[in-house]
């Protein structure tokens, strides 16, 4: 194991106008690229600004990432844009709103180094007090652990597997990890490799959208979702949490 060559890790941060939680997210990640030693580098950060109208690149560019540009508004459209940039065998995707820890980066070195693992994620732990909102990330926490499926604030992933099945689906505005990692699972299936949910080094995730919409927005969407069979997911004006602009 230690005789393995060095890996490089590309860590990919999508934005559209973040200039709010960007800056903390930054330096989470600058001071959690440290457990990455274990992989042989430090790697590179990548915002990709998705069309952003306020200081997003200004501020990502000022604390050392490397910037690019998608003018569509689409998380996967910039998920994919930072990851046809990068130039790691290994990508790392965190949202702007979420701080990973050295205890997490380090759990992901780990996973490289192993040899057999070609994607995963981590359970994920939602800031502030908020009872309801804390019972259902423990619900997503355990169908992510069953069904192997990444929350998308945070996903790695070997970067030709993640080439190799497309990347994101430009077809969807939201749920798009999840497509992402049907089509991994059977990637890995096929080549033997494992897909990985980390859980004793939860992510802290923003509780924003709880502030910003109301209930009944949220449970209007998920009702429409359902009954639509998931037409929503590919109609942007319907993902309104998503798209409408609220910061």
């Amino acid at each position: 194991m230690g005789d393995m060559p060095a890996v490089k890790v590309s860590i990919i941060v999508p934005a559209f106008n973040e200039e709010k939680l960007l800056p903390a997210t930054l330096r989470s990640i600058e001071a959690a690229r440290a457990g990455l030693a274990a992989a042989g580098g430090l790697g590179e950060v990548i915002v990709c600004d998705n069309n952003s109208t306020d200081r997003t690149a200004e501020l990502a560019r000022a604390a050392g990432a490397r910037v690019v540009f998608e003018p569509v508004n689409q998380i996967s459209r910039a998920r994919n844009a930072g990851a046809a940039a990068a130039t790691g065998e290994w990508l790392v995707f965190v949202d702007a709103d979420s701080q990973p820890t050295r205890e997490l980066f380090a759990a992901v070195a780990a996973e490289i180094r192993r040899g057999d693992c070609l994607a995963g994620g981590c359970t994920l732990r939602i800031e502030g007090p908020h009872p309801v909102a804390r019972w259902m990330t423990h619900g997503w926490n355990l169908l992510s652990r069953l069904k192997k499926w990444a929350a998308g604030s945070f996903i790695f992933c070997d970067a030709a597997a993640f080439r190799e099945v497309g990347g994101f689906s430009q077809d969807l505005y939201a749920s798009e990890e999840i497509d992402l990692f049907d089509r991994l699972k059977r990637l890995a299936r096929s080549q033997g490799r494992r897909i990985v949910i980390l859980h004793r080094t939860p992510m802290l995730t923003s509780a924003r959208k709880l502030h910003l919409y109301t209930p009944w927005e949220h449970l209007r969407f998920m009702g429409k979702t359902i009954l639509g069979r998931g037409r929503t997911l590919r109609n942007r004006e319907e993902c309104l949490t998503w798209y409408d602009g609220r910061r």
